[in-house]
């Protein structure tokens, strides 16, 4: 009962957790599709025989959305199987995208001339968000640091779970301890077309 107890605690945390990652992948798709409303806009004057640049940066930030959103379902179906292999999969993926924003990270921080390493964005959004982080930067930090801190947090409950392995104990009466007592009453009766006559 107590395993039970603990297993349900790590699963809601889990979930909870999980739910931080997709409110956050749900923040990028809707500022991803504010930005590509605005791009848009911008260039419906043009004419529509012009072949219009790619804008990568909106793109990029609607893709990280939706993955976003995708790993946090798959996190809810792995904390909800506890299974082994789910869970393995799950923080896999988590720890690959720690990983990742790490580098990014430390690329711009550690390298002046890191705007170079992307390429040009027609749109100019990407200008605007990086004047919208350095304006807002305390803000950002903490939800990038927030974000990162549920994420570090998926994997270690993911590992409890992991350890604790899924809820083999189940709730159900057999056949075999409602049909014997029966059998019986009906072996002492005697046949039932011997009480009709």
């Amino acid at each position: 009962m107590a395993g039970r107890m603990v297993r349900s605690c790590v699963q809601t945390a889990l979930k909870a957790a999980n739910s931080v990652v997709g409110l956050a992948g749900m923040a990028v798709i809707l500022y991803a599709l504010w930005m590509l409303r605005a791009w848009y806009r911008e260039v419906a004057d043009l004419h529509l025989h012009q072949r219009l640049p790619v804008p990568w940066f909106i793109y990029t930030f609607l893709g990280l959305g939706i993955f976003l959103c995708l790993l946090t379902c798959s996190g809810h179906i792995a904390a909800e199987s506890a299974n082994g292999h789910c869970l393995s999969c799950y923080m896999a993926i988590v720890f690959m995208l720690i990983i990742m924003e790490g580098a990014i990270t430390m690329d711009v921080f550690l390298n002046s001339n890191w705007e170079e390493d992307f390429p040009a964005d027609p749109s100019g959004k990407f200008e605007d968000f990086k004047d919208f982080v350095r304006s807002n930067f305390e803000i950002c930090e903490w939800v990038g640091l927030s974000v990162v801190a549920a994420q570090v947090l998926l994997i270690i409950l993911g590992m409890v779970l992991r350890t604790l392995g899924p809820d083999r104990e189940t709730d159900y009466d057999s056949d075999d301890d409602t049909t014997v007592p029966r059998a019986a009453s009906l072996e002492k009766s005697g046949p039932t077309w011997f009480r009709l006559c």
